[in-house]
């Protein structure tokens, strides 16, 4: 049957540069790193500027979603720039298969490139749902096996990096060593046909001993949890570097993994199972990912704790049981319940200060996140929330000032010391 967009054949993935979208740069680099052990040339867009806000609102309506602005104009930049051949190139958006951003966004993008005059560019959907057939393109399972442990290995790195930045003796010590190990992690996947578990969780424990050789002063700083819509929320070019504002006005930043909603993911099939009670294989199917999945974050913990005295994970399953009585499971419109449970989470964790990043005009969002937050004080009354828009009109100054108000309100809260279950490390290594 004859299909209505291009296609990404066998034959182009011998030939084509695959360009993918930067939201995490270290998941993303192992990620990627695994579909170039399958063959794929890849490269990860790493680009910044006004100038991708500015292609971006020239090719889609200023409406639009800000990630998708964001998105579509990193990818129109770089084909514009000169670096690639506009007739060897694809583009990779990930997808869920919801609603919203999750799936209309492949063709708004296919729409922006037809606009610009290459509408010949084929566009994959990087999605588990089976949005779109691509015959260059397979998702198999040991694909998505390796997947899994290049997020679990990016979610570690990013904690720790997180948890060491500000109290660092030397600067950017954490970050270089985090570098080096995304590196190293991306090589092995690369050079290795089969991945064994038990180099997995001893490549944790070295992890572990370099990152408690980092030297770190004996401070409290305020901690501010990070949550919201999945790409502002990670991303530096969707939320102006908001990590690196953080830590310069003296803060701790948390923010949960993106195994969490991977995990988010797989249960809502499960929940969808329960409540409608259709697809009840593809049900057992995901049931299995989801024993899977919270089987390996469970051993990951285990190794943290006794390797170091680093803050550990939330297990998902206490995380999606926080928000009994608050939200119903069966609100998965974009990231849903996540949302609200991820600031429940936090709270729980004794992390008090939260920012909730938001597309302006998001509807799950302002629902799931800005929504919440009222019934969420009135349950918690010492949570700090602060509700961040972000859109091609918004001017960091604005949204700095907010946050500075914010991390004042912290401040003067005088938040008690954290209990040894969620403490930083609070001696220096030596």
């Amino acid at each position: 049957m004859e299909k209505n967009y291009v296609q990404f054949t066998k034959e182009m993935k011998e030939e084509y540069t695959i360009l993918a979208p930067n939201m995490l740069p270290m998941h993303f680099e192992l990620i990627l790193q695994v579909m170039r052990n399958y063959g794929y040339k890849i490269d990860l867009l790493k680009t910044e500027g006004r100038q991708i806000v500015d292609a971006g609102l020239k090719y889609v309506h200023n409406d639009t979603c800000y990630p998708a602005l964001l998105v579509i104009g990193q990818f129109i930049d770089a084909i514009q720039s000169g670096k690639y051949d506009p007739h060897k190139v694809a583009l990779l958006l990930f997808q869920t298969g919801g609603g919203c951003r999750a799936s209309n966004y492949v063709s708004l993008l296919r729409k922006a490139l037809a606009k610009a005059g290459y509408g010949y560019v084929p566009v994959i959907g990087f999605s588990l749902s089976g949005i779109e057939k691509h015959p260059g393109w397979n998702l198999s399972v040991p694909i998505l096996h390796r997947m899994a442990y290049g997020i679990l290995y990016a979610d570690l790195l990013m904690s720790l990096v997180n948890q060491c930045k500000p109290y660092e003796v030397r600067a950017g010590e954490a970050q270089a060593l985090a570098d080096r190990w995304t590196k190293s992690l991306a090589d092995e996947m690369y050079n290795s046909r089969v991945l064994s578990y038990k180099r997995i969780k001893e490549n944790y424990r070295r992890i572990l001993r370099d990152f408690n050789r980092v030297e770190l002063r004996h401070v409290q700083k305020p901690r501010v949890g990070i949550v919201g819509e999945i790409f502002v929320k990670y991303s530096p070019l969707g939320n102006n570097r908001l990590e690196d504002f953080l830590v310069r006005e003296g803060a701790e930043v948390v923010v949960p993994g993106l195994l969490d909603f991977c995990l988010y993911v797989v249960y809502n099939n499960m929940e969808d199972v329960r409540l409608y009670g259709i697809n009840k294989l593809m049900g057992r199917i995901y049931g299995l990912a989801y024993k899977f999945l919270n089987g390996k974050v469970r051993d990951m913990i285990e190794i943290m704790k006794e390797e170091s005295d680093f803050r550990t994970p939330t297990p998902f399953p206490h995380t999606a049981s926080l928000v009994e009585g608050c939200i119903h499971h069966g609100t998965k419109m974009g990231e849903g319940w996540l949302l609200t449970a991820e600031m429940l989470e936090l709270a729980d964790s004794g992390i008090n200060n939260l920012v909730c990043t938001q597309p302006f005009g998001c509807l799950p969002n302002h629902i799931c996140g800005k929504g919440m937050m009222k019934p969420i004080k009135e349950k918690l009354p010492n949570v700090n929330i602060v509700a961040i828009d972000y859109d091609p009109g918004a001017t960091a100054v604005n949204q700095e000032n907010r946050l500075k108000l914010m991390l004042a309100n912290a401040r003067d809260a005088a938040e008690p010391a954290p209990s040894k279950k969620t403490t930083v490390r609070e001696t220096v290594t030596v």
